[in-house]
């Protein structure tokens, strides 16, 4: 295997053939030393891992030789533990599903997909929300709204208005509609065709809103006097703390 003479800040590239390279491999994964043999990193031919270690190589090489791969080191380890011992982890499972998606390794892939975490993730929750019209967009939407009323305060609120069922969004149509004349921003989920109730979906919002790094809570709308609806019929308030 030739090595380029010139050093480079982010490593060396290396430029032989791989079938010539050491049965034993040193690897730096985003700063995580690992040792591990060629045969183990390409068990899976059709992995993009196994890609990196096949043909010509297009992997560089840290100051100490060690070929680098730009990715969390911290998980590696268990996509490791995987190839040498088909052994699936049962820690940082959302973590390492992510390495292997990216390393393309099927079986683990799959295997950890059966998992409850990802199942319960992908197949229930994702699978949930994709029935609910503009669930994505309406996250979004909360956000732009919290952000723009948070200008000197330590929190604020967006209301947002749940309905399950086209006649929940008929029943409170008047109410959406005299916010609106009140120029108070409103957030409209649903309606959606599947089991989750309304407390699922508001779960979903805290938790999909906190995955983004923000801190917030919601609680049933209180109504001003003359509101037409009580506050626990389809509006509700979440409140962003910033500091």
């Amino acid at each position: 295997m030739s090595i380029s003479s010139e050093h480079k800040p982010l490593g060396k590239q290396v430029t032989g053939s791989l079938h010539t390279l050491s049965p034993i491999v040193e690897l730096n994964v985003g700063g995580e030393m690992y040792t591990t043999t060629l045969s183990t990193l390409k068990k899976h031919p059709g992995s993009k891992l196994a890609e990196m270690f096949t043909g010509q190589p297009k992997l560089r090489t840290d100051s100490e030789g060690r070929f680098f791969i730009d990715r969390p080191g911290t998980y590696f380890k268990y996509i490791l533990e995987y190839l040498r011992s088909n052994q699936v982890p049962t820690q940082c499972i959302q973590d390492v599903y992510k390495e292997a998606l990216f390393y393309d390794i099927e079986p683990l892939i799959k295997q950890l997909e059966d998992s409850p975490q990802i199942f319960g993730e992908l197949v229930a929750r994702r699978q949930f929300l994709a029935r609910v019209p503009n669930y994505s967009e309406n996250i979004e939407l909360m956000i732009r709204i919290a952000r723009a009323e948070a200008v000197a305060s330590r929190q604020s609120s967006v209301i947002v208005c749940v309905v399950r069922t086209e006649e929940d969004a008929a029943r409170c149509q008047d109410a959406l509609n005299s916010l609106d004349t009140d120029k108070k921003s409103v957030v409209k989920f649903g309606p959606w065709k599947a089991v989750p109730s309304i407390s699922d979906l508001l779960d979903c919002i805290q938790m999909d809103v906190e995955a983004k790094g923000y801190k917030i809570s919601f609680q049933p709308h209180v109504a001003e006097k003359g509101f037409r609806f009580k506050s626990h019929d389809f509006f509700y308030k979440f409140l962003f703390t910033w500091w």
